[in-house]
């Protein structure tokens, strides 16, 4: 090695994550942290609930301290622009460069725009702190509000907005929210708690247009429904954050393309976290969007890029969505068209299991976290599905 040491690119859980994990490794030489944005490394699950409600303002998942007494480099407002693997040098939007040793990407991700939508005051996404404080501001002074696509954001921030007191509207163009995640039997479930707290969910549709004079006042559905609204937040889902990696030859297909621990196609380079994609235990690549994934890879890509022992990646996968007073958690790998076991459901809270080839995969909960929690085990263990239902 030189002295360039390691540069971690992104300012969210992952690059913290990694930073933390490398000094917990007793590595000592240089680390430095390069991230588009000005604040410190944060933590984005409080965006779109209590950032978003006011109730929180600070999400850095550690204080500025906490990087000096480790004596990592924090480059902010630095966006890397581009990566050159031969000679090892990151570009900065600034026109400097940054050698490195080892570089690890865990640039999360950005949310999708629609391209038609008009250029108008009133319409946002969330992906971001400046975002989640803006799309504040606007729910303050908003009365109406559109929220476009029925995913885990989507939900959340529609939850959120609820409970500011704004009317929402909730347009997915599935025939329930969350459908392809969780299937439409939970995704129902989903519905009825939205609805009973006054929210119009209308599914099977999407957006026609939106309209207003410099500042978004109606939204045409494709039913031809027209929706006054002066605030509408487009939630239909994020893209791996790549496109400063165009010309560096790494290998990128839905995200960083990486092996089971995290090793891309260029040598010296890492990711992971939202970005990554890795190959799972079956040899598939697949990109998990949730947060306690990111720990996970940390205890993995840390060892073997310092050439130590790398422990096992295999867990239990697990996320879950504060909607309401209901968290909702899954752990697993449940997919749309396996089979739904409701095991329980009192009319707002609900827990079910979900089979695929006679094995229990996978289970959803809604408010009812122990009963979620008790069943890793089982679901490590690939247990049949009969012995579950007892």
């Amino acid at each position: 090695m030189t002295n360039n040491g390691i540069v971690i690119v992104g300012g969210g859980l992952a690059a913290a994550r990694t930073a933390e994990q490398l000094r917990r490794a007793a590595y000592d030489g240089p680390v430095t942290i390069v991230s588009d944005e000005v604040h410190l490394p944060y933590d984005r699950p409080p965006l779109s609930k209590e950032v978003l409600r006011s109730e929180v303002d600070d999400v850095a998942l550690k204080p500025r301290e906490w990087y000096d007494d480790k004596n990592i480099t924090l480059r902010l407002g630095a966006a890397a622009t581009g990566l050159d693997t031969t000679a090892q040098t990151v570009s900065l939007a600034d026109g400097s460069e940054l050698g490195y040793d080892e570089l690890v990407i865990a640039t999360g991700l950005v949310p999708r725009r629609i391209p038609s939508f008009p250029d108008l005051e009133g319409v946002r996404v969330l992906r971001s702190f400046d975002e989640s404080m803006a799309l504040r501001t606007h729910a303050a002074a908003s009365r109406k509000a559109v929220v476009i696509g029925a995913g885990f954001i989507g939900c959340e921030v529609a939850a959120s907005l609820r409970g500011l007191g704004v009317d929402v509207v909730l347009v997915e163009p599935q025939p329930t929210p969350l459908a392809s995640v969780l299937g439409e039997q939970i995704g129902a479930l989903v519905t009825r708690l939205h609805r009973a707290e006054g929210v119009d969910v209308r599914t099977g549709l999407g957006v026609a247009e939106v309209r207003g004079a410099g500042h978004v006042d109606t939204v045409v559905l494709t039913d031809g429904a027209e929706i006054s609204a002066d605030l509408v937040v487009v939630g239909i889902g994020s893209l791996p954050a790549t496109d400063w990696l165009a010309d560096s030859g790494i290998d990128v297909a839905n995200g960083v393309v990486c092996d089971e621990a995290g090793r891309t196609s260029a040598p010296h380079v890492w990711a992971l976290g939202d970005v990554a994609s890795w190959k799972d235990a079956t040899g598939h690549q697949a990109r998990v969007e949730h947060w306690s994934n990111v720990a996970d890879q940390a205890r993995v890509v840390v060892p073997a890029m310092l050439g130590a022992e790398v422990p096992s990646n295999v867990v239990v996968p697990y996320f879950w969505s504060d909607q309401y007073d209901v968290k909702i958690q899954c752990l697993g790998e449940p997919e749309a068209t396996d089979i739904v076991h409701l095991i329980e459901d009192d009319g707002r809270k609900f827990l079910a299991y979900y089979e695929r080839d006679g094995v229990f995969v996978g289970v959803v909960g809604g408010g009812l976290p122990g009963k979620v929690m008790k069943v890793r085990a089982k679901i490590a263990n690939a247990t049949p599905i009969a012995e579950m239902l007892g």
